[in-house]
């Protein structure tokens, strides 16, 4: 029968070189120990040390077996902790979001990852459908979409706002609704309807649907999009958030407008499960980074 204090009185042994140390350290009999041993040898039927004396050695089995149990109290020390929620700095974080908020909110949870070792993140970057039907079947804690989302089995707030930039290659000239629809459109997941929004807001006289222009491509890859604008192919409309992590920033340039228009952010999270104040902490954390960025 499987029992963790055998492979914890034996990962003692190795590490102490002893069965006397092993025992102090433990607060055993040094007969308590050996019949530890015994018993993992007996449920691995292997033999897992060579006893030389008062010393012994560790077979192939018994480096197997030493390797197999630290990583079997490893993980279940992260497991244990993954189950309290109340741990801000450590445990599992799972987390989904479209690719243009994912661009800078990855790399900061990832720098809080780095100071917090107890604390692991597994990230995807998808749609917001994708996200919300992800969410429903339980493979997310929470999501982060760029549409409000109606759900009984959801719930959707409000979490951060980034204005929405009009991105055209540096060399162009123009500035009207006119010069604009001679340049094109480049579109991606969301495109149109960022489009939408900023150009009726700044042209409301002139603009009437996006199907006026004329399309140049399109890409599901957000971060992409704006090399097409800098090859002169048309212009964008995205969020800050990917004009700022974009390695094409000196090639394009962002038109400015009379009236902002924000992108808004929403947090998605199952009705029926609380998620972990860990996730408070990101959220917040990253938010409070963003806004002195933006003061500065």
């Amino acid at each position: 029968m499987f029992n963790a204090h055998y492979f914890r009185t034996y990962i003692t042994l190795v590490e102490t070189g002893s069965f006397t140390r092993t025992a102090k350290r433990l607060e055993m009999t040094q007969p308590g120990v050996s019949q530890h041993v015994r018993k993992l040898e007996g449920y691995l039927d292997k033999t897992l040390i060579e006893r030389k004396g008062k010393s012994f050695s560790l077979t192939e089995s018994g480096r197997r077996a030493y390797d197999y149990a630290l990583k079997l109290f490893a993980e279940h020390e992260q497991f244990r902790h993954a189950l309290d929620d109340d741990l801000i700095d450590s445990g599992e974080c799972r987390i989904a979001s479209p690719g243009s908020v994912g661009l800078m909110l990855y790399p900061f949870i990832l720098g809080q990852q780095q100071m917090h070792p107890n604390l692991t993140v597994s990230y995807s970057f998808a749609f917001n459908h994708e996200i919300v039907s992800d969410l429903l079947e339980g493979r997310y804690d929470i999501g982060i979409v760029t549409e409000q989302v109606k759900s009984s089995e959801l719930s959707c707030t409000v979490w951060h706002t980034e204005p929405l930039c009009l991105v055209v290659p540096a060399d162009f000239a123009g500035a009207t609704l006119s010069d604009l629809m001679g340049l094109g459109f480049i579109n991606y997941y969301d495109g149109i309807n960022h489009a939408n929004h900023l150009l009726r807001a700044n042209y409301p006289d002139e603009f009437r649907s996006m199907s006026h222009f004329r399309h140049q491509g399109f890409t599901n890859e957000v971060s992409m999009v704006l090399d097409a604008v800098a090859r002169g192919l048309g212009f964008t409309v995205v969020s800050r958030l990917v004009l700022e992590t974009s390695p094409w920033q000196r090639q394009v340039r962002a038109l400015t407008l009379p009236k902002s228009v924000d992108e808004v952010l929403y947090v998605l999270t199952r009705r029926d499960a609380t998620p972990p104040k860990r996730y408070e902490k990101l959220l917040d954390g990253f938010k409070t980074q963003r806004l002195q960025e933006i003061a500065q």
